[in-house]
């Protein structure tokens, strides 16, 4: 994660969306951190198109920012709707 974020972005990013810096395991910053690291190595696949190793990464980590949107949509609709909006996740 470090390649492409640097601290004080991350902690931007999990002030902007956690609620605060300290709070880095709610659900709506980790889902925001992996929107920017899949967006970063979205960006240098486009590249690098022969990166297998990259985009396997990259394909774990959808799944993972998958599976914590389907929780945060069972457990709280309304900041589902509201995250998706912020990170122009779904078209």
């Amino acid at each position: 994660m470090s390649a492409y974020l640097s601290k004080e972005k991350k902690q931007e990013i999990i002030a902007t969306y956690g609620g605060n810096a300290a709070n880095t395991g709610s659900t709506e910053a980790q889902i925001a951190l992996f929107t920017t690291r899949i967006q970063a190595m979205s960006q240098h696949l486009k590249e690098n198109r022969k990166d297998n190793s990259c985009r396997r990464a990259l394909l774990t980590l959808v799944g993972k920012r998958k599976r914590l949107l389907s929780y945060l949509h069972d457990k709280d609709i309304a900041k589902y709707r509201e995250l998706i909006d912020k990170l122009n996740i779904r078209k």
